[in-house]
């Protein structure tokens, strides 16, 4: 109505369609493979995977004490992991980025306090119902950048908020110097380096490029400090 949105790519988007490109699936590479290329394609990937283990860790976590039900104890870690696993295997056969169980999910279930289990099925559901209409991709990416914006400032608040909340229920002792330490360097890691000129720490192996964003950067930082300095004053426990 304001005229601030160009609605003609939703006109000319098809009705129906595939939401991948062949060419940028694996099986592109039948009859013509590169091998340099299949081998750049692995080496690229493995570190991302490795982000969205720590990643899924965290969300489950986050998860648990926003829904008040220990999900790392049941169904269990390994099941989600394996599930998340094989998700991104298949994503990746068809050119599709690794599958997180993302953290804007936490900021949903405190939005809308819906917690069943079913209702994310159904969404799914219809989220792969409505991957083969072009025409709605189109108009989700005609929505307006603030408009997003203000929905993304919410849900991304509400995440920091669950972390905080997870820090307080389990009276972590900012007194001790490690634990002040390991909580620094996640924050200044995973707000500095997103927001810094280069947006991530980038390094070579083997001639090629590898980003770690500055979210993957500090879980990594923050699981291996937390590992090797000494005086950490719990013991891992499944059932709390």
């Amino acid at each position: 109505m304001t005229g601030n949105v160009d609605w003609n790519p939703v006109s000319e988007a098809a009705w129906i369609g595939l939401p991948i490109h062949w060419n940028m699936t694996v099986f592109s590479l039948f009859g013509n493979v590169d091998t340099a290329l299949l081998i750049t394609a692995v080496i690229t990937i493995m570190p991302i995977a490795f982000a969205t283990i720590v990643e899924h860790i965290g969300d489950m976590s986050a998860i648990s004490s926003t829904v008040g039900k220990n999900y790392i104890k049941e169904p269990g870690l390994h099941r989600t992991l394996t599930g998340d696993g094989l998700a991104s295997i298949v994503a990746a056969l068809f050119g599709a980025p690794a599958n997180t169980t993302y953290s804007e999910n936490t900021g949903v279930l405190n939005l809308t306090r819906v917690f069943d289990p079913r209702v994310i099925r159904i969404g799914a559901c219809f989220a792969i119902f409505f991957a083969f209409s072009p025409k709605l991709g189109a108009v989700i990416s005609c929505i307006p950048v603030a408009t997003m914006g203000g929905v993304s400032l919410v849900l991304y608040g509400m995440i920091a908020a669950v972390g905080v909340l997870n820090v307080v229920e389990h009276n972590v002792d900012f007194t001790k110097s490690r634990n002040v330490i390991v909580a620094a360097l996640i924050l200044v890691l995973s707000i500095g380096i997103n927001y810094s000129a280069a947006g991530a720490i980038a390094f070579e192996i083997g001639g090629m490029t590898i980003s770690l964003s500055g979210l993957a950067t500090g879980a990594l930082v923050g699981i291996i400090m937390n590992a090797i300095l000494p005086g950490k004053d719990y013991q891992f426990d499944d059932s709390k």
